[in-house]
């Protein structure tokens, strides 16, 4: 009988994507695993081959498991979250001002300008956009579209907005709570530069999602996955680059603000069709 055998696709957002992969693989493969990967250079043609079952997983930012759901029930099947990192659960997005701003509250934001990143990322413009929607706050909108199809994983448009800040030339910008600390510490951001005057509710990031119903091969993914600990220093080095310490069982309870923002925008239809205007990767 031949091994179990797991096809997953992830997106080449940045070199170091082959070398966590091509370093997972190994581990894998020496536990009985016939692990393979394919790269994409963006998410919508991930989603559609997982769903198609050209693949057998799909490493997914949080908007492709939005689209894979919704695409894989318009087409009779399902989906399901089976893993994701420690580090992708209970994140916020802030909206933050320079330390000298007049703006104290986000009511005081109506009118002006607002920076955010990508039109495809989550973190930086459609859950932050939608919480100022949601408060009834009208902003003029200055997006930066630096690796459209990504979906915020290259957050180049991101820290455009915290330089435009900085900058001067917007008022406010959006980012994820993490990123507001990066950019602060690469530089970015000058200490003490900037204050947040509004804080979404917290969200979930990334998840493996794959079809159902799942093979062994599978079943065993999900297991060593689950199984990989932060003191084998085989994977530890490959677990800091992928940005987590542990693997945890994927839930799907935290992506309820993205969808609605998702909804709000028309980024994509219930049937899970492409339907932003402005979005073609």
């Amino acid at each position: 009988m031949p091994a179990p055998s797991v096809l997953m696709g992830a997106v080449a957002y940045d070199p170091k994507v082959v070398t966590i992969w091509e370093g997972f693989r190994a581990w894998l493969r020496g536990r009985g695993l016939g692990f393979d990967f394919v790269l994409y250079s963006h998410y919508e043609r991930q989603v559609e081959d997982l769903v198609a079952g050209r693949i057998d997983a799909a490493w997914n930012s949080p908007l492709a498991w939005l689209r894979a759901e919704r695409l894989a029930l318009a087409n009779g099947t399902r989906v399901r979250a089976l893993t994701m990192r420690d580090t992708d659960q209970d994140l916020t997005s802030v909206v933050v001002v320079r330390a000298d701003s007049p703006v104290r509250t986000v009511a005081d934001l109506a009118g002006l300008t607002v920076a955010v990143g990508a039109v495809d990322s989550p973190q930086a413009t459609l859950i932050p956009l939608s919480h100022l929607a949601a408060a009834g706050v009208a902003v003029d909108v200055r997006r930066f579209d630096v690796g459209v199809g990504l979906h915020g994983d290259h957050v180049g448009g991101e820290r455009d907005a915290a330089r435009a800040l900085v900058g001067g030339s917007v008022d406010a910008a959006c980012m994820i709570d993490a990123n507001h600390l990066a950019f602060v510490q690469e530089g970015t951001l000058p200490p003490d530069g900037t204050r947040i005057v509004a804080q979404t509710t917290p969200y979930d990031h990334c998840n493996m999602t794959v079809r159902e119903p799942e093979s062994p091969g599978v079943r065993l993914f999900g297991t060593l996955l689950l199984g990989m600990s932060y003191a084998d220093p085989q994977v530890r080095p490959l677990l800091d680059l992928e940005g987590l310490t542990a693997w945890k069982d994927g839930r799907t309870t935290g992506y309820d603000s993205l969808a609605a923002a998702v909804d709000a925008a028309g980024f994509y239809s219930p049937d899970g069709r492409v339907t932003a205007p402005d979005y073609r990767p």
